[in-house]
């Protein structure tokens, strides 16, 4: 079937490329989008276009800030003896969201993984190994990568090379186990041996 809009195919093929859009959900969110009087649509062109030209990577911790540091970095407050390790920027929404965290962060924009031929120097890491050298406040690097093969291969290459730079400075990783409200009986195998290897 010929294309009815070229301009339309292009802006789909754009949103497909986010994760978790496939064809028909971006296609609905362009037609959507460019429905009515593309108010919406100008409004999001210039929040993104905004987005690109001032955001860039805190100095410190890596995420997406406006400033040179991030505001948690710039906190004088904060826990200076921590740094928690996390994959995203979202990660590390969701950890403070919870306000039981009030250390500082490093995101990675990442995981190892070498199917998709992403090793660790695309991570920064030498960004963070660099903090955990020269910075003689800390005293742990908590790390909080998902529990998957990259997660888990990602941790792993951190407390080896943490360990390799400062032997006084602790490597965790958070818990895993059952969530709440969860019953036993509808958790997998391995999420319960977590539980009672982790018990405490």
């Amino acid at each position: 079937m010929p294309s009815l809009s070229p301009s339309l195919d292009k802006l789909i093929d754009a949103l497909k490329r986010l994760p978790g859009l496939g064809p028909r959900s971006a296609s609905r969110i362009a037609q959507h989008l460019l429905a009515d009087e593309k108010v919406q649509a100008l409004a999001l062109a210039h929040a993104l276009e905004q987005a690109v030209k001032n955001i860039k990577r805190c100095e410190l911790c890596n995420t997406l800030t406006d400033s040179e540091l991030c505001p948690i970095c710039a906190d004088e407050a904060r826990d200076k003896t921590k740094i928690c390790v996390v994959e995203s920027p979202a990660d590390q929404q969701a950890l403070e969201e919870t306000m039981a965290y009030r250390g500082r962060y490093f995101v990675l924009m990442g995981l190892i993984s070498p199917v998709q031929g992403v090793g660790a120097e695309r991570l920064h890491l030498q960004k963070l190994l660099n903090r955990v050298q020269d910075d003689r406040d800390l005293k742990e690097i908590l790390i909080a990568t998902p529990f998957t093969p990259e997660g888990d291969a990602t941790a792993h290459f951190i407390a080896k090379a943490v360990s390799a730079r400062r032997n006084d400075v602790r490597v965790s990783r958070y818990a895993r186990g059952i969530p709440a409200g969860v019953e036993l009986e509808y958790t997998d195998a391995n999420t319960i041996a977590s539980a009672i290897f982790g018990r405490r």
